[in-house]
């Protein structure tokens, strides 16, 4: 390991300042670590590994500093934390739109922000600030949402007859039938973040908190009950933004969003291009344009990278025949 981190110093010093974070890099050494493995581990805690190790030659060669979604204690600096290892300095921000500026104005080397849940559907604030930021998507994390009751600590066992019980609202909706059935005259409030829950909660012995066990750490909390989200499948993702554009990995992601003419079969014929080039799509999401004329925007993931001939080509034919086309940029798909 320290003969692995004194060539990253001595890499450092030669790139006079380049970037150290290599999306497409890491994300082949993980698949590599995860796919010749065959003992007890699996592939994803051996990624785990991996991923610290090489946050921590990363941090040599070029120290960093990456935004997200505060405060301390939610599933965003979770996010960050598998991403980049723990080699980074966090910087948590107040809002989603606080994250894309810390990148636009570089005092960040990039920034990790939600985009969709699997349960409550996109986040909205993330789409519309997609649309009109430089940044370019360069990697994007998928994080298993355990959602926890969280309680004061104490001498006692914790109580579970609480009056109120705190959370972000996605967290409250994801949990809906758990805490129909086991906090029926709980009055639930919606905060703005978990953490901010799990700091209200630390305060009030009638009250709780949904969140992860992150937040349980972060503000002395007791874990009530386990993953009591409804659906045990709910999944968060979230984008990695940055300046730079990440190179192919050999399983790639490229997000778009376009505009239809508002004319029968128009978006047929705009995604037409993508089936005649063999490209497929794994998401399409539409949202109001807000021109006040019901005309939409229809966020599009592509499977394939930029530098791909058949993408590029139907990118091409797309951008023909839409009024507007805009190209987030080409990344690593998330493999754990």
């Amino acid at each position: 390991l320290n003969e692995r981190a004194s060539h990253a110093r001595s890499i450092g010093e030669l790139k006079g300042g380049a970037p150290a974070y290599r999306p497409e890099c890491e994300a082949e050494v993980l698949r590599h670590v995860g796919a010749v493995g065959n003992g007890p581990l699996a592939p994803e805690r051996i990624g785990a590994i991996f991923s610290e190790i090489m946050s921590a030659c990363r941090a040599l060669e070029q120290p960093m500093a990456v935004a997200y979604l505060g405060p301390e204690g939610t599933f965003s600096e979770m996010a960050m934390f598998k991403h980049f290892g723990h080699g980074i300095q966090g910087q948590p921000a107040a809002s989603i739109d606080e994250v894309f500026r810390r990148v636009e104005s570089r005092s960040v080397h990039n920034a990790v922000v939600p985009v969709e849940n699997s349960t409550e559907g996109a986040i909205g604030r993330t789409l519309d600030l997609l649309l009109t930021t430089p940044l370019k998507i360069c990697g994007e994390v998928v994080l298993r949402v355990r959602q926890n009751l969280l309680a004061m600590s104490g001498d006692q066992p914790p109580r579970r007859d609480f009056a109120r019980v705190y959370s972000h609202p996605q967290s409250l909706g994801q949990c809906h039938a758990w805490l129909s059935q086991n906090l029926p005259s709980a009055e639930r409030v919606p905060v703005s973040s978990n953490a901010e829950a799990a700091r209200r909660a630390a305060g009030e012995p009638d009250a709780c908190a949904i969140g992860p066990e992150l937040a349980a750490e972060r503000y002395g909390l007791t874990l009530v009950a386990r993953s009591i989200e409804d659906d045990p499948r709910n999944m968060t993702r979230f984008l990695v933004l940055g300046w730079n554009e990440a190179g192919p990995s050999g399983r790639d992601r490229t997000s778009i969003v376009m505009s239809a003419a508002n004319r029968p079969g128009a978006v047929h014929e705009l995604i037409s291009p993508f089936a005649r080039h063999g490209v497929s799509m794994s998401r399409i999401e539409s949202r109001p344009a807000r021109t006040g004329q019901w005309e939409y925007l229809f966020y599009v993931d592509l499977e394939g990278h930029l530098s791909e001939p058949r993408v590029a080509q139907a990118l091409a034919e797309l951008k023909e025949k839409a009024p507007f086309v805009k190209v987030f940029g080409s990344y690593p798909a998330a493999d754990f």
